[in-house]
């Protein structure tokens, strides 16, 4: 299931992360059909998310869940609707002390994505701005895999565009909104 280009929504309310994923319309640009809407509990010892066709939660359709309990290093594995494995990610956190990096792993393929700038990364750091963050991710030869980007706004506001159809959108999904739940926004 590729998707070139979708955004994902954060709304957040007292105990829950909500996130509304929307497909971009290809000939504007501009938000269009809501493909996936999803709910973290805030403070659970077991990180996990899933996926439904919309917000009456009647279908779920896919999801990513912690390997570990409370591991810094943890890896998270997406799934589908029936629990078949769609791909893997995991923060790197030696690597993400100066500018987080995760690494990822779909069908057919594997790569690693960063924080782009190194200035913005060490002011979100220390400074806790809403400042924009833009990770590049990209296979093992280099070559692009998808970028996530902030917006610069109080509610998290991501654009992700994927250059490489063999990276799932439901991969995807997962990585942009288990970046935002790892990075504590």
């Amino acid at each position: 299931m590729y998707l070139p280009r979708f955004y994902v929504r954060q709304k957040i309310t007292l105990m829950v992360n909500r996130f509304e994923i929307y497909a971009a319309d290809p000939a504007t640009g501009e938000q269009g059909q809501l493909m996936a809407f999803a709910e973290q509990k805030r403070f659970a010892f077991k990180e996990q998310v899933t996926f439904f066709s919309d917000a009456s939660k009647t279908r779920a359709v896919f999801g990513f869940r912690a390997r570990q309990v409370i591991d810094l290093n943890a890896g998270y594995d997406i799934t589908d609707e029936v629990g078949a494995p769609l791909g893997y990610f995991k923060k790197d956190f030696a690597q993400s002390l100066l500018q987080t990096t995760f690494h990822v792993e779909g069908a057919g393929f594997a790569g690693s994505g960063k924080e782009r700038s190194l200035l913005f990364a060490l002011l979100r750091r220390f400074a806790d701005l809403p400042v924009p963050i833009h990770f590049d991710y990209v296979d093992s030869a280099g070559a692009p895999l998808l970028s996530i980007t902030r917006k610069f706004a109080v509610r998290d506001q991501y654009d992700v565009q994927v250059a490489d159809p063999r990276v799932d959108f439901r991969v995807a999904a997962a990585i942009a909104v288990g970046m935002d739940v790892l990075m504590d926004r």
